[in-house]
């Protein structure tokens, strides 16, 4: 079976990038290298150990998304991005070209959007199909040909998460409800805010006793 891995541009560079905040990697020149330097040791290291028959990275657009549109506080409270991975997109983006890897960035999208439609799309065609992020919100996306790759991190193993991985972690019947828990949970990195009194424990008991928010309101 063909294996594709789809990387999440900018969750990995981040990564990288905060790896390194204590140690940076400063070149001769006084540059910051460490998000590019720790993005291409992410993406050299899954092309050598786990040797895809596809491989395509999708990055944020600049541009608001529809997101914005409905909830305008949409992510209003993130800080700026640091100026040294500012700096650092243009080469890891030069990089990429020259090793002939499709790079995806749809005006009004996120990188996850993206994603999420070709993992969707290349499951259908019988692809095992892997989401390369350490981004929570993916396990909605988990299938029976979709799973997470969690990169390693400070000495931790990758980590493969299929559909028994986030049930256990959601404690959910299926992938689909991380959308429900997550409705219910809010998310503060992005200023989306919850259900009112409603945390992470209490969100994943509604969703494993109702199955659903629409059942939920529907029941009490």
């Amino acid at each position: 079976m063909n294996k594709v891995f789809f990387l999440d541009a900018y969750a990995l560079i981040f990564r990288a990038y905060y790896a390194f905040i204590k140690n940076p990697r400063i070149n001769s020149k006084g540059v910051n290298t460490s998000a590019i330097f720790g993005f291409m040791n992410s993406l050299l290291d899954v092309i050598q150990k786990e040797k895809p028959t596809h491989l395509a990275i999708a990055f944020d657009s600049s541009a608001k998304t529809f997101r914005h549109d409905m909830f305008p506080a949409y992510k209003a409270t993130r800080e700026a991005t640091p100026e040294d991975i500012r700096k650092s997109i243009p080469y890891i983006k030069q990089i990429i070209e020259a090793l002939e890897i499709p790079m995806f960035e749809v005006p009004g999208y996120e990188a996850d959007d993206v994603i999420g439609t070709l993992a969707k799309d290349f499951a259908r065609r019988d692809y095992m199909v892997f989401m390369m992020t350490p981004d929570k919100d993916y396990c909605q996306l988990v299938d029976t040909n979709i799973f997470m790759y969690k990169p390693s991190r400070s000495g931790s193993d990758v980590e493969i998460w299929g559909i028994p991985e986030v049930q256990r972690s959601f404690e959910v019947q299926f992938p689909a409800q991380v959308i429900d828990v997550l409705g219910l949970w809010g998310d503060a990195s992005d200023n989306i805010p919850g259900a009112p009194g409603i945390g992470e424990k209490t969100a994943k008991k509604l969703i494993k006793e109702f199955g659903s928010i629409e059942s939920l309101l529907q029941q009490t």
